[in-house]
C-alpha cells in the first residue's frame, strides 16, 4: 500500500491536488480510516504553507493534521536526521525497564519522553532511535525478554531486579543516561 501511495502521489502537491476520496481508496484498507483524511489535509498544508517541503521543526510538524508527538519526532529523526526523541511501545518498554521507571501513567509518559530525549548523543538521533526500536522489538521484548543478549544488561534495572545474582547492584539514581548511549553505540 505504501508503494502504491507513493507511486500515485510522489509529492505533497500531487496528493493535495487529488480528491480526498482517491487518497482514502489507498489508505482505508489499512484499517484506520481517518488516516487518508489526515494525509490529504497534511499534503494540502505542506503544499500551501511550506512550498511543498515537509516542515523542518517539531512545532511546525505538530500543526499538520494527524501529526502527534511520536510522528513529529519520527519525521525529525528518520527523515530529517535531526536529534528528536521517538517514543513507541518498544522504546517505552526498554526505557521503563532500563531506568526502573515506576510512576503513574501520566508521570511515566512525561519521564519516558524526557529520557528518550536525554539518551540521544548530539548528532546521533537517527542511529540511537533506530537502535532503541530494534533493541526493544528484538531483545527487550514484552514477553520473554532476551536479557543475556542485551548490550545494556550490565546496568539495566529490570535485569538487576529479575536476576540479582547475575547483575551488579546499581541504583536508578546513579545510572547515567550516558550508559545507554555508549551501550547502544558500541553494540552497532
Amino acid at each position: 500500500m505504501y508503494e502504491a501511495l507513493l507511486e500515485r502521489y510522489p509529492t505533497a502537491e500531487a496528493m493535495a491536488l487529488a480528491p480526498v476520496e482517491a487518497v482514502k481508496s489507498i489508505t482505508d484498507p489499512l484499517g484506520y480510516k481517518i488516516r487518508g483524511n489526515w494525509l490529504h489535509g497534511a499534503a494540502l498544508q505542506v503544499a500551501d504553507r511550506f512550498g511543498g517541503v515537509m516542515p523542518q521543526t517539531l512545532p511546525e510538524l505538530r500543526q499538520l493534521p494527524g501529526i502527534g508527538r511520536y510522528t513529529a519526532g519520527a519525521v525529525m529523526s528518520f527523515a530529517h536526521h535531526r536529534d528528536a526523541p521517538v517514543l513507541d511501545t518498544n522504546i517505552a518498554r526498554l526505557l521503563r525497564r532500563y531506568f526502573g521507571v515506576d510512576a503513574t501513567p501520566r508521570a511515566r509518559t512525561r519521564e519516558l519522553w524526557s529520557l528518550a530525549a536525554a539518551v540521544i548523543p548530539r548528532g546521533k538521533g537517527y542511529l540511537i532511535n533506530q537502535a532503541l526500536m530494534d533493541l526493544g522489538a528484538i531483545v527487550c521484548r514484552a514477553k520473554a525478554p532476551r536479557c543475556d543478549a542485551c548490550p545494556l544488561r550490565r546496568s539495566c534495572d529490570f535485569r538487576r531486579k529479575a536476576r540479582p545474582s547475575q547483575a551488579p547492584g546499581s541504583s536508578r539514581n546513579i545510572r547515567p543516561v550516558s550508559a545507554i548511549r555508549s551501550g547502544l553505540l558500541l553494540a552497532k
